[in-house]
């Protein structure tokens, strides 16, 4: 009898490890990385689109710039080449969202300033007022770090058609005339292709949150 239990008791063992190793199999198998989407004109709210663009489904990416940041450098697109980076569109005397969203993007250089691989972009839609000395003023206001984060100014029109062509970003308030107005809450993850992989209301704090760790989960696409 107790043989009889003995030889249950090995079966038991060896059903049990089969069994572990059987769930590990599956579990690897069903946590298999998934990307974040990338966004096409089409996928996006055809309010925040220019209606040249409502029918892209896909080669969307961010065009090539050429603004002016707080210490009267000229950023381009390679400035940012093999980086992933934060976008969004603000202005230094705004009294409304801006202030929370200043402050969320200091929040985000803090946890990022020692990787290399993240920078963060900030656009006047102001330029006119939010000159070069008025960008550098706002940034030493703000503790803003200049190898991380980039206030840039520029034409009124290269931001306005930045915003709506390539960003996606904003309803449609003119194409950059002098009493034009736009204004976003929004940020955007972009890829090291200058992609669009991501969208979050840069006033609230869960979001924030979440493109933080967005971030960590786009850089797993380049660890290969």
């Amino acid at each position: 009898m107790l043989s009889f239990f003995k030889g249950y008791k090995v079966f038991g063992i060896v059903f049990g490890i089969i069994s572990i190793v059987i769930i590990a199999l599956i579990y690897n198998t069903l946590n298999v990385y998934q990307p974040l989407p990338i966004y096409q004109p089409t996928m996006v709210s055809t309010a925040l689109v220019d209606s040249s663009l409502h029918y892209k489904k896909k080669y969307h990416k961010i065009a090539d710039f050429a603004l002016t940041n707080q210490n009267g450098k000229t950023i381009t697109q390679h400035d940012f080449k093999d980086k992933i980076y934060v976008a969004d569109f603000f202005f230094t005397t705004c009294q409304s969202i801006c202030p929370v969203m200043t402050n969320h993007m200091v929040h985000l250089q803090n946890v990022l300033k020692e990787d290399p691989e993240v920078l963060l972009l900030s656009h006047s839609v102001t330029p006119t007022i939010d000159t070069v000395a008025q960008l550098k003023r706002y940034a030493i206001q703000k503790g803003v770090l200049d190898h991380k984060w980039h206030l840039v100014t520029g034409p009124k029109k290269t931001i306005y058609k930045l915003a709506r062509k390539s960003y996606l970003a904003v309803k449609e308030g003119g194409d950059g005339g002098p009493y034009d107005m736009i204004h976003t809450e929004n940020f955007m993850l972009i890829d090291k292709k200058r992609q669009i992989r991501g969208y979050y209301d840069g006033t609230n704090t869960e979001d924030i949150t979440k493109l933080i760790e967005d971030i960590a989960h786009l850089k797993k696409e380049y660890i290969n």
